[in-house]
């Protein structure tokens, strides 16, 4: 005990060491975010925005500590880019590789903390990695194809047991710098100031226009639903994972202001705020890619199967019901489920993958989806990176077979998805990850925004059903963008994007 706090420290096999102090009061997350990391170049909010067993901790942190780092990879050139105190490092090698091996040299010793991230990185590795995971390099993303924070001070929340817990990551002997920055940082949290609650949330305001435009036009898309089809019949591929992009033409001045609205229109287990090199990535994330406990448990939870929610109870329930019996739904989910076993089945020791839960439907403020989970213990000589390189991209982001059918939609989207459907989370430094699919995700540089969206394609697939799917998962986000303070005099409802001709 140190001034009443209970403080806990933990050796690394790098000669660091991970100081822990436990505070016996649960901190606004939002509040903490913004006043503390605010106006950091570098920075993530992991962000729990529903109850549930799933959403029970939040971490925040940047790059600023003495060992922080920003980590950025170009899968074309095959480079590792570390920032790291005004000094840039270039490696040669696969992110894979590199955070594999920094995650075995900073291995925690020990640790008997309630959650998985205990300092370590932060950030997302984009679909474009696919040609290091026996993908082709098809299209090339503007953007970083991975870009991690390291995070040597955080802070976590649970929200659960309504305690906070400061983390800092130290040399050995150099503990007082550590307790100073938790005193400090105990402080700060207690003397924050109040935060209004962000502009644009009221959804009887009246907003500025937004020109979305769609990547591939509305014709174009049911003609790609039409080649799906027919390469389905050819026995080419089970499922097509098929997507478009949606993007404003004007600039989003405030990515921070405008996550905070998209929290509160679409809240979800995996949402997540990145700032990383000028980009920043708002996430409204369900669904899970994979999680790998410090007990070697890797669990994967694909959504597949989608439909609308109603306002009237009764109705909606109805909906609800018709998308657990739905044929279709069900033989989407089916086909991942049956990828996963697979991929997992990899790495995994032998009999130990298994589907715990199986079509299951889920429900969020926008849509129900229909969710199953896929769990396997790593074998012995598997990292978590093994695992992650193994099943990336995710599968529901793909369909079935993988490679073929990645083929198929490099040929028929004609561009990179960029960060869109690769994943987002944390690797800390005790062996437990935690990644979410990048999807009900808005991606701006600043001077645009864009979202991705789509679904499987089936031999059953209406095509004009699919088009109206993919507008309605990308609805939140947009609805976000449009709520952004601008100005005045348009409808807060959300327009379909204007097909290009």
């Amino acid at each position: 005990m140190r001034n009443g706090r209970p403080t806990e420290t933990f050796p690394t096999d790098a000669g660091l060491e991970l100081q822990v102090t436990r505070l016996e009061r649960l901190y606004d997350a939002e509040r903490a975010f913004v006043h503390l990391y605010g106006d950091s170049t570098n920075a993530f909010w992991l962000d729990s925005g529903t109850a549930g067993e799933r959403a029970r901790f939040s971490f925040i942190g940047d790059d600023r500590g003495p060992l922080g780092a920003l980590v950025s990879y170009d899968v074309g050139v095959g480079e590792v880019r570390v920032q790291r105190g005004g000094e840039l490092e270039v490696l040669r090698e696969s992110i894979f590789d590199y955070l594999g091996r920094e995650g075995r040299r900073l291995r925690l010793r020990a640790g008997s903390l309630p959650f998985d991230f205990d300092c370590g990185f932060v950030g997302y590795f984009g679909y474009e990695l696919k040609a290091d995971c026996d993908g082709d390099a098809a299209h090339s993303s503007p953007a970083p194809d991975a870009a991690f924070v390291f995070a040597d001070r955080m802070i976590a929340f649970d929200h659960e047991e309504r305690r906070t817990y400061l983390l800092c990551l130290t040399d050995s002997g150099n503990g007082e710098a550590g307790e100073r920055w938790s005193d400090e940082t105990r402080l700060r949290l207690g003397s924050l100031p109040p935060l209004p609650e962000p502009e644009g949330v009221d959804s009887g305001a009246e907003y500025t226009p937004v020109d979305f435009r769609l990547s591939r036009s509305h014709s174009r898309y049911l003609d790609d639903i039409a080649e799906c089809k027919l390469r389905l019949a050819r026995g080419e591929t089970y499922e097509v994972c098929l997507t478009n992009r949606i993007s404003t033409a004007g600039a989003v001045p405030d990515p921070l202001a405008l996550y905070r609205v998209l929290r509160r229109i679409n809240p979800a287990p995996f949402a997540s705020f990145l700032r990383v090199g000028g980009l920043a990535v708002l996430s409204s994330s369900p669904e899970r890619f994979l999680h790998i406990g410090r007990d070697r448990w890797a669990e994967a939870r694909p959504v597949k199967g989608t439909c609308r929610r109603d306002e009237d109870a009764s109705e909606d329930a109805r909906l609800a019901a018709d998308l657990r019996a739905d044929g279709k739904s069900r033989a989407e989910n089916m086909t991942i489920v049956d990828l996963l076993r697979n991929d997992l089945g990899i790495v995994c020791e032998f009999g130990t993958v298994r589907t715990p839960e199986l079509l299951r439907v889920e429900t969020y403020e926008t849509v129900h989806q229909l969710v199953s989970t896929v769990r396997g213990r790593l074998r012995e000589d598997i990292g978590p990176l093994d695992c992650i390189r193994a099943c990336f991209p995710p599968g529901s982001m793909t369909g079935a077979p993988k490679k073929r059918t990645m083929e198929i939609i490099d040929e028929l989207e004609g561009e990179a998805r960029g960060v869109y459907s690769g994943a987002i989370g944390y690797l800390g430094l005790g062996g437990g990850c935690d990644l979410s699919v990048t999807i009900r995700t808005i991606v701006t540089d600043g001077d645009s925004a864009s979202i991705g969206a789509g679904g499987a394609i089936v031999m059953q697939s209406d095509a004009e059903e699919e088009y109206r799917e993919m507008l309605l998962k990308a609805r939140a986000p947009m609805q976000a963008i449009l709520r952004h303070p601008r100005g005045n005099a348009v409808p807060a409802a959300v327009p379909a994007p204007e097909p290009m001709s």
